[in-house]
Formats: structure tokens, sequence, C-alpha cells
């Protein structure tokens, strides 16, 4: 349970949310936990923030594009980590600690 003071889960998905939109169009690091012990990490732009998702435009070898989408939720629980590309920092460090 949370206490009275802390942001509900449910509400911290809606500040992930926002924090997101503000990020449109910025260049950012993204690493996401596949399971496994398998970590990805991908640098690109934030190009679309939907409702449940938003889209990162990353580079691919050889100069070519994709798109990526990512979960609300995933930040949320710390699956995937949003840094800073220039100077490292780790935004929107959201996740719950037990």
């Amino acid at each position: 349970m949370y206490m009275d003071n802390e942001v509900p889960p449910v509400n911290r998905v809606d500040l992930i949310r926002t924090e997101i939109r503000n990020l449109e169009g910025q260049r950012i690091r993204v690493r996401a936990n596949m399971g496994r012990s398998r970590i990805v990490e991908r640098a690109g732009v934030v190009v679309q923030a939907h409702p449940s998702l938003f889209v990162v435009e990353v580079d691919e070898r050889r100069g070519r594009k994709a798109r990526q989408s990512y979960q609300y939720v995933d930040v949320l629980t710390g699956t995937v980590e949003i840094y800073n590309i220039d100077t490292g920092e780790r935004l929107l460090d959201f996740t719950v600690e037990e």
C-alpha cells in the first residue's frame, strides 16, 4: 500500500505519459530489460506518445531507422529506463520501492 503523501501507481503512469510527451522530438537513450538477462540499449528520438505506449525512432546499422514502442507501465516498473543521451542522467525514475 502507499502512504497518503505518495502518488498512487495509476497516477504515476499519467505523470510518465506527460513527461514522455514533453520529450517528443528529443534524442534519448532507452535501456530495456528483455528478460533472460538480455538488455537492449538504443538511442533515438521520441516521435509519438499514445495513451498506453510511446514510440521511439531508433538508429539502426547503415543509417537505417526503425521504430520501437514501449509501454509507460514498463517505465514505472523499471523494465524500461530512459536516459539523457548527452549527460547519461536517468530520466523519469518512477520505480516503486518495496
